[in-house]
């Protein structure tokens, strides 16, 4: 991608598009110095409940996985498919009831995820963030700030992050800062990278340490803050081998100014037993099991229409070749099995989220990662073994089917599977719960 930087116009109009899934309109010209097209164009509908949701990602996956290999061949950012989504009514789906929203539960999100991901890993991945901090901003927000946000959203904005850096000892070392106004409210300076969905934003949730009285060190807050406010700037400069339509850049911030009330303690989170990690690697988990069945899915259409049979199988079509059908079996075995996990770590975390004991909310960071686990390694043996399956026809690069194994290998490095199966061991070993730091 370009290494172009945009300080959005804080003018741009919306775009206004039909109910379908795939309606389109004209944009106007952009600002020579603004971002790409806004994403928001308000819903077409509001989503009701949690069943409600579910079929509104349900009616939106052909639509989007048509055109995930050419999104991803032209690193083409996918801000028609992202008003889409908006019209859909999925982006308010998680607000709660007293603001207006559906208060869908963690098992309808997870299971929102997990279609998106089957037809789009990168595109899904585009709306983990907003449902993520959407859910910060329900633990720890003062109610003004958190109505004001909840109607954006409604209203169709897409809430993104800036939260990664590069130059810290470990990812959880922030060199961004914000700093305390005397007047009141706070200022941003720093950089922050890979904001997934940043370019595609109307809010970024900014995560940065902020000092606290009667602390010695600064602590991690969270400040809500418009794309389009002076002193940010989003660069279109993401080059990652996989996961190339994500909307993903690097995010600068000078001297920006954020009001007292849009800035949230996210320390205090931890501080207590809370369904916070666990909810945000629910939704990375999802997006993983359904780009397993993405590509499982991908291979058995190619094999079916595209494949020959191996002259040993003495059959007349690919799909009835012994071996090849003991293999579609075995994957089959894996993807169902991750869904399971899936599906009961996001009833673990529902539970949880309902009597958040310490209890409660361990055995649901205990379910999500035994879920990332299998999840994670499902996408990437899965989008592996499709070359495997559909022979060697399945390598010619204008077909991009390596589409799904570079988004899945990119997308499983978020954090190491490795550590989570250390603190599955501890529990199940020595009744240890997990620690409480935002990844599991």
């Amino acid at each position: 991608m370009s290494d172009t930087f945009f300080a959005p116009d804080s003018a741009r109009p919306a775009a206004t598009a039909g109910d379908t899934p795939g309606a389109t309109t004209a944009d106007p010209a952009p600002h020579p110095h603004a971002g790409p097209p806004h994403p928001r164009s308000g819903p077409s509908r509001v989503v009701a409940d949690d069943a409600g949701a579910v079929a509104a990602a349900r009616e939106l996956v052909g639509y989007l996985a048509e055109g995930a290999d050419e999104r991803d061949r032209e690193r083409r950012l996918p801000a028609e498919e992202v008003r889409a989504i908006g019209r859909s009514g999925l982006l308010g789906a998680t607000v709660p009831r007293p603001d207006g929203g559906a208060d869908i539960g963690a098992v309808a999100v997870a299971e929102v995820m997990r279609l998106l991901g089957t037809a789009d890993l990168s595109l899904a991945q585009i709306l983990q963030p907003h449902f993520a901090f959407l859910k910060a901003l329900r633990l720890r927000a003062r109610p003004g700030a958190a109505r004001r946000l909840h109607g954006a959203v409604l209203a169709g904005s897409l809430l993104s992050n800036a939260q990664a850096e590069r130059s810290g000892r470990t990812a959880h070392t922030h060199a961004t800062r914000l700093e305390r106004l005397a007047g009141g409210g706070y200022r941003i300076n720093g950089t922050k990278y890979y904001a997934t969905g940043s370019l595609l934003a109307d809010w970024l949730a900014v995560v940065a340490p902020a000092e606290v009285p009667g602390e010695p060190e600064p602590l991690p807050h969270i400040a809500y803050v418009e794309r389009g406010a002076r002193g940010v700037e989003v660069a279109d400069d993401w080059d990652g081998m996989g996961q190339r339509t994500t909307a993903s850049g690097t995010v600068r911030f000078t001297d920006v100014d954020v009001a007292e009330d849009l800035v949230i303690p996210h320390y205090l989170t931890f501080t207590r037993p809370t369904t916070y990690g666990a909810y945000a690697q629910l939704l990375h988990t999802a997006i993983d099991v359904g780009a397993a069945r993405g590509a499982l899915g991908r291979a058995g259409e190619f094999v079916r229409t595209s494949s020959r049979p191996w002259f040993e199988a003495g059959v007349e079509a690919a799909r009835e070749d012994p071996l090849l059908v003991q293999r579609f079996g075995e994957l089959e075995v894996q993807v169902r099995a991750a869904e399971a996990l899936l599906a009961t770590a996001a009833a673990r975390v529902q539970e949880a989220d309902a009597l958040p004991t310490a209890d409660a909310t361990a055995e649901a960071s205990i379910a999500v990662a035994a879920a990332k686990v299998a999840g994670g390694q499902a996408a990437v043996d899965t989008a592996s073994a499709l070359f495997e399956l559909c022979g060697t026809r399945a390598a010619a690069d204008s077909l991009n089917l390596h589409r799904h194994w570079r988004d899945a290998r990119t997308h499983t490095v978020h954090d190491p599977a490795r550590w989570k199966v250390h603190h599955i061991g501890q529990y199940s070993l020595n009744g240890r719960r997990p620690p409480r730091h935002g990844q599991l």
